[in-house]
């Protein structure tokens, strides 16, 4: 059997790859069935495949079709749909063994649905279609046969006559790893586990929620680890054959290693791969434990003084005053890492030599001088270390060798390092080049990525008061980008944004204002952890990642990055891959503001999950504003100064929330750190709205409608959708100090991917997007760049919300037909009750349809009083009308959401 390598990630990709143009109005409506993907869409073989000849193979290669699709499943099914005995991470995800099939419950009306993707199941374009047959001969023999026998159709010749004929099989399995062939740069930062070769599986615990803790203690994770490939050629750190790890919470080189691969490349954000980090492939040649590498220079011991979490690891950076990381410089492949460790100042980078030929490492370090005496831990006693330079020595010490430096002027020094056992190390140093003046390669080097690429602007022609352009990124990249767009912002000059993608990356774009039709691309940086959010400040881009806040510098005037700067990395960070860094905004004072997501399905390890953290103007402080939060892809800062942050449904969330962000509130999540004893909703903030699934999968960042193009819309209240790549208003009231309000779905076609940021661009005064398509997304396409242009066409939106004790008042952009409204038939409205619980998410309680026995017109035309006398405060509530505009035109639509007080109505 062929190997077969893919993810959910890799089936995103393959549709750009496979020609289906995400631009086309087949976009905009689905199929009468509810497939995503229109027919048109689909590569041309797909037209002529031999369903009948496919399923008729089956019985000749059985045993080996049930093993291609097991293998399928397991790699990219069982993450959200697991099996009998395991729940997957998302446990709405259909299940095998027991629903009911909504599409067909036949083979070829699965294989539709695997082609064309349905509901919240994406297409999944890269798979074969004989792999396809295969993940569904599994499916079949393993799950719905014995389990499910009311599902199971046989296949006898009645059904292979009524298949569609075609003469194609289509095209051979092709393995396809599309986040090991990108080139991310010389460096890449992110959680590692550092293992050697014959490494033990990982110790992975299951079960229901909250998941136990591993014992991980003995585990060298570098949790802040740059990885930096040391040896010559192109295609960066996934392509080399020999790196360093340099952890910057604890300024240790965890490890050195060589091999014919980087990693391993299991992540959620690499090959899919839920509850595991990366490990590193190959050869181990030396590590360091965890723990700080430096001695305390105040007290000349390592004790480590870092927070302890419940499984007795400890996390975060170390005290400032002892060990502080400042940034990374580069110049061409050469990283050059900066950091503190008491008075002195320390620019380290690495290397690779040889002793007949076997590799030998080495640390080049340039320290200032220093008021008290330092000690650093070289590597384990028994490595072969040898020094090259003077005022510093090395003794064997504890278990370890270690590097002391007297209080002195400053030093230059070279450290090499191979394998215990490496034989004239101590004579080769004696010849080796002497340690480098570091200085002279933190000034700007010359460009990494001098092409600057181009891509085209499709303008929309949308009917209704929108129009959508598409501005894709350019996917041809030479370094391969993925180009999973995570956010982005305006310079003064607003014909040109930086963007960044969770890649790593960061793009310099011009073309947004001038309108020339094209847009262009410079990569002005690269390797960063996760980047999930981004800001420009007095023209300086600062750069949210999950390991730090960073700045980026400029030296040389070509606009790439010659200095990251660690402008605040107080970040806590563990081996969890749920723990994302989300959004960047900056309030009046010029604080920053992110969030941090929690672990999911398992309790808080540190006092950063889940919570709304605030860094001061200048970077030197970290503050929780606000905890409980389980996956909260966002920030928005309100106009008062408070904050909305969004929310996804699953353990101790019931539905996806909308959250009007108090200081020092408590948002729900049990699994959080240090919860509240009462865990009842008495013991939490309550949502601005519960969001249904049915209305938005995974709500992302919110953002205040600032531009007078947008008429009636400007000042209101948007919020962005990850999940269906939709975009909504927000209608809100405020009752005492309860915020309460609901959604509607603006009309736009939805997104070809999640979208997860927005920004208005002052100088056209239109919304622009960028987003992306991982876990919890159904959009087919991996990253995306848009923008909403208002034209002058009436909207007929809703944008004020008011529940009353005698119904609902709703007020629109545009003034009604008086005379259709009176028809009470037209409105429609249901309820229904939620019950949070530990469990993942909740089913609609005790659902009603509430009668609407009047409705009424106010005089300025564009407020509705519906008259609901059993009205009564809900956790969920829909809202539909039909009707016309004050033009004649009809006017549909729909309004979801909660109720948690209901306000006097006097003049009712």
């Amino acid at each position: 059997m062929k190997k077969i390598d893919l993810s959910l990630h890799t089936l995103l990709v393959a549709l750009f790859l496979f020609g289906c143009n995400p631009n086309s109005k087949n976009q905009e409506t689905e199929s009468p069935v509810g497939f995503t993907l229109k027919e048109s869409d689909l590569p041309e073989y797909e037209k002529n495949i031999d369903h009948k000849g496919l399923l008729t193979s089956l019985g000749d290669r059985q045993d080996e079709s049930i093993r291609t699709g097991e293998h399928i499943y397991n790699n990219i099914c069982f993450n959200c749909h697991g099996n009998p005995d395991q729940e997957g991470s998302m446990p709405n995800a259909f299940k095998f063994w027991k629903d009911e099939f909504k599409v067909g419950k036949d083979p070829y009306s699965i294989y539709q649905t695997l082609t064309r993707g349905y509901g919240s199941m994406p297409p999944q374009v890269n798979l074969t279609p004989v792999e396809k047959y295969d993940i569904i001969n599994y499916l079949r023999e393993t799950f719905i046969k014995e389990k499910n026998p009311g599902q199971f159709i046989e296949i006898d010749s009645t059904y292979l006559a009524s298949l569609p004929i075609g003469t194609t099989t289509g095209p051979a399995p092709k393995e396809f790893k599309p986040w090991a062939e990108m080139d991310y740069g010389n460096f890449l930062i992110n959680t590692y586990e550092l293992v050697g070769l014959n490494a033990q599986p990982r110790e992975r615990s299951s079960g229901p929620a909250p998941l136990p803790d591993e014992n991980l203690v003995k585990a060298n994770f570098a949790y802040k680890g740059i990885a930096v490939r040391l040896d010559q050629g192109t295609g960066g750190v996934a392509s080399g054959k020999a790196w360093m790890m340099f952890d910057h919470d604890l300024m240790r080189v965890a490890g050195a290693w060589t091999g014919e691969e980087f990693i391993d490349w299991e992540a959620i954000l690499f090959n899919g791969k839920h509850n595991i980090s990366p490990r590193t492939v190959g050869d181990l040649h030396f590590s360091n434990p965890v723990g700080p590498a430096w001695a305390n220079p105040a007290t000349g011991k390592f004790d480590d003084p870092r927070f302890q979490a419940r499984d007795k690891r400890k996390f975060g950076p170390l005290p400032r005053e002892w060990a502080h990381y400042k940034g990374l410089y580069q110049n061409k492949d050469r990283v050059i890492i900066s950091y503190t460790v008491g008075t002195a100042k320390i620019l380290e980078t690495f290397g690779l030599e040889t002793v007949e030929n076997l590799p030998v490492f080495t640390r080049t370090l340039n320290i200032s001088s220093s008021d008290k005496p330092l000690k650093m831990r070289v590597a384990p006693s028994g490595t072969s270390v040898a020094l090259v330079g003077e005022g510093a020595v090395l003794k064997d010490q504890g278990g370890f060798i270690v590097m002391e430096v007297a209080p002195s002027k400053p030093i230059k020094i070279k450290l090499l390092i191979g394998k215990s056992g490496i034989k004239g190390l101590t004579q080769y140093a004696k010849t080796s080049s002497p340690p480098e003046a570091l200085d002279l390669l933190i000034k700007g080097g010359p460009a990494r990525y001098p092409q600057k690429l181009t891509s085209e602007v499709q303008s929309g022609t949308q009917e209704g008061p929108f129009q959508v352009d598409i501005m894709n990124p350019p996917f041809d990249s030479p370094w391969k980008n993925q180009f999973r767009l995570s956010g982005l912002d305006f310079f003064k000059d607003t014909n040109k944004g930086v963007i960044c993608s969770t890649d790593g990356d960061v793009w310099l774009v011009e073309g947004f204002t001038k309108n020339s039709g094209k847009l262009t691309w410079q990569r002005i940086a690269s390797g960063l952890f996760q980047p999930l959010g981004i800001k420009v400040i007095n023209e300086q881009i600062f750069v949210t990642c999950r390991d730090q806040l960073v700045k980026l510098h400029d030296f040389n005037g070509d606009k790439e990055t010659d200095f990251y700067e660690a402008f605040n990395s107080d970040h806590m960070v563990t081996d969890h891959f749920h723990e994302f860094a989300m959004g960047l905004q900056v309030d009046k004072e010029g604080n920053f503001y992110y969030a941090k997501s929690a672990r999911h399905a398992r309790e808080a390890l540190v006092p950063q999950h889940g919570t709304l953290i605030k860094v001061s103007k200048d970077g030197q402080k970290t503050e929780i504003v606000a905890t409980g939060f389980r996956a909260a892809n966002g920030v928005c800062i309100n106009p008062d100064g408070t904050f909305i942050v969004t929310d996804q449904e699953g353990h101790w969330n019931p539905m996806n929330r909308i959250n009007w962000v108090k200081k020092g509130g408590f948002y729900g999540n049990m699994f959080g750190f240090n919860p509240p004893a009462d865990s009842t909703e008495a013991g939490m903030e309550q949502p601005l709205v519960w969001v249904d699934r049915e209305r938005d999968q995974s709500p992302s960042e919110l953002l205040w409608v600032d531009s007078k193009k947008w008429g009636a819309l400007n000042g209101k209240l948007l919020n962005l959708s990850y999940g269906y790549g939709k975009v909504f208003v927000v209608p809100f009231e405020k009752i005492g100090n309860q915020v309460q309000g609901g959604i509607f779905e603006l009309p736009v076609p939805r997104f070809s991917t999640g979208v997860m940021r927005g920004r208005f661009n002052p100088g056209d005064g239109q919304l622009y997007l960028c987003g992306l398509s991982a876990w919890g997304s159904t959009q087919p396409q991996l990253g995306g760049l848009y923008r909403i242009r208002k034209v002058e066409k009436p909207m007929v939106i809703p944008v004020g919300i008011q529940a009353t004790k005698n119904g609902m008042k709703l007020t629109f952009t545009d003034k009604l037909d008086a005379a259709t409204i009176q028809n009470t038939s037209q409105f429609t409205v249901k309820t229904w009750d939620l019950l949070r619980s530990r469990k993942y998410g909740s089913k609609h309680l005790n659902e009603q349809t509430l009668a609407v026995t009047k409705v009424e017109l106010e005089k300025d035309g564009k407020t509705l009083k519906l008259t609901i006398p059993n009205i009564k405060p809900t956790w969920g509530m829909e809202i539909q009308y039909r009707m016309k505009d004050e033009r004649g035109n009809p006017v549909e639509g729909l309004i979801q959401n909660t109720i948690h007080q209901l306000g006097e109505s006097p003049t009712w």
